[in-house]
């Protein structure tokens, strides 16, 4: 029996070092074709002038679509911003998804809206729509107010009500730099075959903002926030953009995700039985184009950026990170057909399979090792081994990818002027691997079990005014997004 024990536990410890090697072995290899790939679009862009008019006026019209659901706090500052956008044609949607504050009424009050003919061609079913409105002072803001159906039937409702080639897809609680557009829209025109396109997201939590940009970034004072920036960095620079070698990501953020308006619709808009809505659509799009052996692309470009706030408490990230991994886990399962499939090309023999077992399975595989190391630790049984291995593939290579993540940040957009940013940046890529590794590795553990359980719920968090200063004050007050009635 006790020989069977150590038998055990040693083919754990092999599963669990096994892991950790392939995953942060996959991340240094991400990191290293991301340096290549962000130094030739440099290489590239610097041909490019975007303020040029002839580069101006073969531009296409887009729209951007704003979901809103509670968003009293944030409105009235978007609309602002929004105006700003450096564009020369584009046309604003936001859907009031059955807000209960005063969202609808702000947006009456700012944009002096009245009740306008609209055409919908309804191609996309929807929770019924009550009332189209257009801007008396802004025409190219439209506002449709609908009953709640949560943020994918939201955004199905705009793409109905879509009158461009592509549409933006982006948040209510997001900041797009002036030049956002033009450069997320840079690649349809590069390449016809482009059907969806990516930008980089970056935390707006500590940073000052005048007129419609971000004047001065700084690193927020709230220490879960500074660890996220290196997360994000690593997740958009290292991560998405290796991806673009092999057909492109399986996912496309919610946040920020230019698309071409008749792929989408094509495809059947956003898939309103997920709460990873975002990554389900882009997963169809490779699905639809590889089944149909079209030519397409997906692809990330890191220069357009949008800044988004990012939860400050532990509670609001448990549940945005659970929500987040119970998504994967939807979208995963739900297209498990592409797993292996040479039909699917590099995206169904490589990508697929590292969200397949990277990150849909990895965590509870990763929560293993850390729990067995402390029931060995109870048990004054430590293999001492595994301890050392443990450490060097978790938490060594672990800190490493985070500075690598830290410097391809650096070299794609120098904004962290303040030494004292950098080096506090650099002490959380040690901190990142010692506990809120850990802590995000429980949330998506659980996530398996709730996404299981066919949980639907968006959860709660704590949403921030925008500012003009590095410390935005706090709403005391949580907001359900979109949550489904």
């Amino acid at each position: 029996m006790h020989d069977r024990l150590y038998l055990i536990i040693e083919i754990l410890s092999i599963l669990v070092i096994s892991y950790f090697i392939v995953l942060n072995g996959i991340y240094l290899l991400q990191g290293f074709f991301a340096y290549r790939l962000l130094k030739q679009h440099t290489r590239r862009l610097r041909s490019v002038d975007f303020n040029m008019a002839d580069s101006r006026e073969c531009l296409p019209p887009v729209t951007l679509l704003v979901p809103s659901y509670n968003e009293e706090t944030t409105c009235q500052e978007m609309i602002t911003y929004l105006k700003e956008l450096d564009y020369p044609d584009f046309e604003v949607i936001m859907i009031n998804d059955g807000s209960q504050d005063a969202t609808l009424e702000i947006l009456k009050r700012e944009l002096k809206l009245e009740a306008a003919l609209h055409v919908n061609p309804a191609k996309l079913r929807t929770q019924p729509v009550h009332e189209v409105y257009r801007s008396t002072v802004d025409p190219r803001f439209w506002v449709v107010d609908k009953e709640n159906g949560g943020k994918a039937d939201a955004l199905n409702a705009g793409i109905n009500y879509c009158r461009t080639p592509f549409f933006c897809a982006m948040d209510a609680d997001t900041v797009l730099e002036p030049d956002a557009l033009i450069r997320i829209v840079y690649p349809f025109l590069e390449e016809r075959h482009t059907i969806a396109v990516g930008g980089i997201i970056r935390i707006l939590n500590g940073c000052s903002i005048k007129g419609n940009r971000v004047a001065h970034v700084s690193l927020p004072k709230n220490f879960w926030a500074q660890l996220q920036i290196l997360e994000y960095l690593r997740a958009f620079l290292a991560g998405r953009m290796s991806w673009n070698l092999l057909g492109g990501s399986l996912i496309v953020s919610g946040a920020f995700g230019m698309f071409r308006h008749s792929a989408v619709m094509e495809a059947g808009g956003y898939d309103v039985e997920t709460v990873g809505e975002d990554m389900e659509l882009v997963t169809r799009l490779h699905r639809m184009y590889l089944e149909s052996d079209r030519p397409y692309l997906i692809r990330f470009v890191p220069d357009p950026v949008a800044w988004t706030q990012c939860p400050e408490r532990l509670v609001d990230l448990y549940h945005q990170r659970e929500r987040w991994q119970r998504g994967l886990v939807q979208t995963v399962w739900k297209h498990k057909r592409m797993l292996g499939n040479p039909r699917y090309g590099e995206v169904g023999l490589v990508t697929y399979p590292y969200f397949f077992f990277l990150e849909m399975l990895g965590p509870p595989i990763e929560f293993l090792g850390y729990a067995l190391f402390f029931i060995l630790l109870l048990m004054g049984q430590v293999f001492w081994g595994f301890a050392i291995a443990l450490a060097l593939v978790s938490f060594g290579l672990g800190m490493i990818v985070s500075l690598m993540s830290l410097a391809l940040g650096e070299m794609n957009i120098r904004r962290f002027n303040n030494r004292r940013d950098l080096w506090t940046l650099i002490g959380c890529a040690f901190l990142e691997n010692i506990f809120f590794r850990q802590f995000l590795n429980v949330c998506r553990s659980w996530a398996l079990i709730t996404a299981m359980k066919g949980s639907k719920s968006w959860g709660r968090i704590q949403r921030k005014r925008f500012e003009e200063n590095t410390n935005p004050w706090p709403v005391d007050r949580h907001i359900d997004e979109f949550e489904r009635v």
